[in-house]
């Protein structure tokens, strides 16, 4: 088995993905997502990247580019990230029903899994920036993809802000709860539609509503 669940094949993912067991989950999916939306963007720069035609954008290009890895690597770090912060809660469920410490505990890891969702906001918010600058200064060869890795990340958006809800659901701590769901809810008014509108202007292109090259 590998280390990480991201260092083996696709098809072993989608394998884990669809078995019986807690992890991989939604949670690693959503990331997973994510970090596939960066790359899309990546390849969109790599093809553009050195063309005479697009020369003027040469520095935003590599800027993009670097971006654009350090937000893969973030997603996929945090497939895993998704999975160990389930371990604690699982654990917390598995106490006795009438262990004293039982509530503390589930309290105390759902926080925990609050956390990493909020990560993959952020940094799928930071793809979709980049996607959108992307789609205006990469090849219009690419293009297509660009708006792929927008659909992309705006899925994982919204999967990331149902998993933040899910666990803030039943926390007592309602400071803590509004908090992350206030985070979430700015993510998601602000960057679903963004990503939405960015795949919206590539299919018209692709359907020939726009000029392609």
């Amino acid at each position: 088995m590998s280390d990480t669940l991201v260092d083996g094949s696709c098809a072993a993912f989608a394998g884990r993905l669809a078995a019986r067991t807690s992890v991989p989950g939604g949670g690693g999916a959503i990331a997973y997502a994510g970090a596939l939306a960066a790359a899309l963007g990546s390849m969109a720069g790599e093809f553009t990247i050195g063309k005479a035609r697009y020369a003027r954008y040469q520095d935003d290009l590599e800027r993009m580019l670097g971006e654009l890895a350090d937000v893969r690597e973030r997603l996929l770090g945090l497939v895993d990230g998704d999975a160990r912060a389930f371990a604690p809660l699982a654990a917390a469920y598995a106490l006795p029903k009438d262990d004293p410490t039982r509530a503390d505990a589930i309290e105390l890891a759902t926080k925990g899994a609050t956390k990493v969702p909020l990560q993959v906001m952020e940094e799928t918010c930071r793809a979709i920036d980049l996607l959108e600058e992307m789609e205006e200064k990469c090849s219009a060869m690419l293009v297509a993809d660009v708006g792929c890795g927008a659909a992309l990340a705006e899925a994982a958006l919204e999967g990331a802000g149902i998993s933040v809800y899910v666990n803030t659901h039943n926390l007592r701590d309602r400071e803590f709860a509004d908090d992350a769901e206030g985070r979430s809810e700015r993510m998601l008014q602000t960057f679903s539609p963004k990503a939405r509108e960015v795949s919206r202007r590539v299919m018209a292109r692709v359907r020939g509503r726009d000029q392609i090259g």
